[in-house]
């Protein structure tokens, strides 16, 4: 069900109006480019793409075609003749300026994006959406790639041909992996229950003895290593703990006598199906374990790219881990794009629907539909983690909660907060006074203890490490300095695993120690 973002009415506020308003889209704007040269100096080529092939045709500022709707074949040599008849009819028509506006469909838009971009067009994005409004009106209950880009021109003149920024490394990395991390998650979940549900119609009441079933090694090793519970018990509790310890699991033996004593109470029901469903979750289970380690990999490149990025400094935040910093980052891409925090949760949808005519004005509605789904699921995942994990947004969370304000409500509302710290701690070099930062978390020790979990080697973590330290701003710096010579004197005093860490640390202290004697000499912070 739709949810609103306050559970109180609220007064609209007028806000003040710009100097200058346009109608148009700001990234659409053409008005200035058509009065410099002229409606009929001024061109607009039109392209409705498909999987293979496209329809385009060209026209100018007030509609009159100038080349008639045809067929473009997606290939280098039907690209180029498009380009060279383009140009001929600039000559023919003394056309002074042109864009190119494709219609967004899937990923079949990008071929001749690219195409007449290298051709030295400027090369737009018109959204279908955009293209339905203006093509229903003039051409109901007909849809036709002739009336789809009628309507992409008169889209493109009100200003809905939009430029799109493309993203440069390392964010255009960054979004790829986590996207594609993302999405074997999601598929690594869906199998986990499958798993299961097989696991259930197998031994039924065993996968209920474990919590976190899937992620530990050792319920599972045992239930692969009988079909039934008759022969859980024929091999008791000194064949169970053999089998463990020849697979290299950790276990405690009464986690053998809790699955001992439910075996003990299931042998005397058999299942007809049991070995089916045994073989089916185990095969479910080897692919689990290969999406699982594909995650890892995955990580420890997101770590690697987002520490070339200032986004990096968001791990100071409790509630903030690499993963979610990555997404952040890979799906906002560079934090100078943004004017304000507005712009953020503007673009990822986070703010209320409208509805207002005449004296009715319902300024309090759901949240709005259309918006960047993957920014705003990135945000929302982020305000879960603050709400559990940082005190403040806590603390928060436990107002709002017994004021009785929605839950969700209370998720968007710290994920606005949280878009306001994020740009001040991404774009600035200022010391931050949030309350959160009152016992920021380690940066350094931060990733340090991602990659030890992830297992990454002590030369890529070295220089993660010291990349990092290029991305902390100068009153970060002594900070990390005194908790990364903590952290080795401690593992120090403690010796065991003293020799890993006192060969990436000593590195990471002398580099933030020549970080802020060099800025201080400087004079870039007093």
């Amino acid at each position: 069900m739709p949810y609103s973002v306050s559970t109180r009415k609220r007064t609209s506020r007028k806000l003040n109006p710009r100097k200058n308003p346009s109608l148009q889209k700001p990234n659409g704007v053409i008005s200035p480019r058509v009065q410099k040269v002229g409606g009929e100096k001024f061109a607009i080529v039109c392209i409705d793409p498909a999987k293979h092939r496209s329809e385009w045709m060209m026209a100018d500022y007030y509609g009159n075609v100038l080349i008639q709707p045809q067929t473009l074949e997606h290939q280098g040599p039907f690209f180029q003749a498009a380009v060279a008849r383009i140009q001929q009819a600039q000559a023919e028509h003394d056309i002074q300026d042109t864009i190119v506006v494709v219609e967004r469909t899937g990923n079949y838009h990008l071929p001749p994006k690219r195409a007449f971009a290298r051709a030295g067009f400027e090369t737009r994005v018109v959204h279908p959406f955009a293209t339905k409004q203006y093509r229903v009106p003039a051409n109901p209950g007909n849809k036709t790639d002739k009336t789809d880009l009628h309507a992409q021109h008169r889209a493109a003149v009100a200003g809905f041909g939009l430029c799109e920024y493309e993203l440069e490394s390392p964010y255009r990395e960054l979004q790829l992996r986590e996207r594609h991390r993302r999405n074997l998650v999601e598929k690594g979940a869906g199998i986990a229950c499958q798993i299961r549900d097989h696991l259930h119609l197998a031994m039924p009441g065993f996968a209920s003895l474990f919590d976190r079933l899937v992620e530990r090694q050792a319920p599972l090793a045992i239930a692969s290593r009988c079909d039934s519970p008759a022969k859980l018990l024929q091999l008791g509790q000194a064949g169970l703990s053999k089998h463990l310890r020849k697979k290299n699991i950790r276990h405690q033996v009464r986690t053998i006598d809790k699955v001992l004593a439910w075996a003990a109470q299931a042998a005397n029901d058999p299942i007809q199906d049991g070995p089916l469903h045994h073989a089916i979750w185990t095969d479910l289970y080897e692919l689990y374990q290969h999406y699982h380690r594909q995650i890892a990999v995955l990580e420890r490149e997101l770590a690697h790219d987002l520490v070339q990025t200032p986004y990096i400094r968001l791990l100071a935040i409790p509630g903030i881990n690499v993963v979610s910093a990555a997404e952040l980052a890979g799906e906002m891409g560079p934090m100078t794009r943004y004017a304000n925090a507005n712009a953020i949760t503007g673009r990822a949808g986070l703010y209320p629907s409208r509805h207002q005519s005449d004296q009715t004005d319902h300024d309090s509605g759901p949240i709005i539909r259309q918006a960047n789904r993957r920014l705003r699921c990135v945000l929302m995942r982020i305000a879960d983690n603050l709400a559990c994990h940082c005190a403040y947004y806590r603390g928060q969370a436990d107002m709002d909660q017994t004021r009785g304000v929605d839950t969700r409500a209370c998720r968007v509302k710290i994920a606005k907060r949280f878009s306001r710290l994020a740009l001040a701690c991404v774009a600035g070099d200022q010391p931050m006074r949030h309350p959160c930062f009152r016992k920021p978390d380690s940066i350094l020790e931060k990733l340090r203890e991602f990659h030890y979990l992830h297992q990454t080697s002590l030369d890529r973590v070295l220089v993660d490490l010291q990349t990092t330290v290029e991305q902390l701003p100068y009153n970060t710096c002594g900070h990390e300095q005194q908790l990364v010579a903590k952290v080795l004197e401690e593992n120090t005093a403690r010796r065991k695993g003293g020799v890993a860490i006192g060969e990436l640390l000593p590195a990471v202290l002398a580099r933030l120690e020549l970080r802020t004697t060099k800025e201080h000499k400087n004079g870039d912070r007093s």
